[in-house]
């Protein structure tokens, strides 16, 4: 028999789906996301891909339980759909390592180049971008490109994990996603040692020490595309914690442990229940991108997107 917390949060899930019903509203959630907001959401799953199939559908309201970039992604997908972010104080430390204007004065000190965005950025820095990319595919979009060298912002690990992997000069921005940075050898080599069958799989925006370590190199939707496929039966993952739920759920035959407990973003558990109902009953919380920046924007990411991979 379910515990009354359990029943709950179900009954609240339901109240709030009927509600979105009422708002011809789609509920996204990130993977990093708690259990019961997974639980809640009709789709699930990586930013940009979220954004991308949320615009694909009739609804007129978005509700992105994410962090800040995520809804101006959405915002600029879907301009005439109206986007909530529950919490609005739920940002990106690594976002906020960039600004548009910092960016123009890197641009004005380079000689002429591409300038590569990763989609965990501003609204306004994807607009002065040549192009976005996702952990899953910057080295298709670095190889993309004709030049041979290019400005990759803002993360550097995911940078240098890009010049690794191609025969370009990337100049590098020194942003990182704090969550990704805490995992240390340390840490892996005691994970292994707890679980000695098991796979190590890292993200892209650990530091490259780790990613040299990591029998697999995956982006969230990437790991779970990953583990459904593979024979192997254990798995430490290197990401955000939140990330093993829905391992866990789609493959409830294998076993999952983090590569370490540090490894939480506390921006991506702001978000509750009940900041999803109260959104949605107001449609308060709206995250609108100016069309002098969304136009410029939607140019870097459809770039990317017309590129197929």
């Amino acid at each position: 028999m379910r515990d009354e917390p359990t029943q709950q949060i179900g009954k609240q899930i339901q109240t709030i789906k009927a509600l979105a019903k009422q708002r011809n509203a789609i509920i996204l959630a990130h993977n990093y996301q708690p259990p019961e907001i997974q639980d809640l959401a009709d789709l699930c799953g990586d930013s940009l891909e979220l954004s991308r199939k949320a615009a694909q559908t009739d609804a007129e309201v978005i509700v992105f339980c994410g962090v800040h970039f995520m809804a101006e992604t959405a915002s600029i997908l879907s301009p005439h759909k109206k986007v909530l972010l529950p919490r609005l104080d739920a940002g990106c430390l690594m976002a906020d390592m960039i600004t548009a204007e910092a960016l123009e004065h890197k641009i004005q000190s380079l000689p002429p180049m591409p300038v590569v965005t990763y989609v965990n950025s501003t609204a306004d820095v994807k607009a002065l971008s040549t192009v976005c990319c996702t952990s899953a595919n910057v080295v298709q979009v670095v190889n993309s490109l004709s030049a041979d060298e290019m400005l990759l912002t803002p993360d550097r690990n995911l940078a240098m994990y890009a010049a690794s992997r191609t025969g370009k000069k990337i100049h590098i921005w020194e942003g990182y996603c704090p969550t990704h940075e805490w995992l240390t050898p340390a840490d892996v080599a005691d994970a292994r040692a707890a679980h000695p069958e098991a796979v190590f799989v890292a993200h892209p925006e650990c530091r490259p020490e780790i990613l040299q370590l990591a029998d697999v190199i995956a982006s969230t939707s990437g790991m779970l595309r990953h583990v459904a496929q593979a024979r192997e039966r254990e798995f430490i993952i290197g990401t955000e914690q939140g990330l093993l739920y829905p391992l866990q759920k789609a493959n409830p035959d294998k076993h999952f442990y983090p590569a370490s407990k540090k490894m939480i973003c506390k921006n991506m558990k702001k978000i509750g229940l009940d900041d999803v109902h109260r959104c949605l009953t107001n449609l308060s919380n709206e995250v609108k991108v100016p069309e002098s920046i969304r136009l410029p924007a939607l140019k870097a990411v459809e770039q990317m997107i017309a590129l197929k991979i």
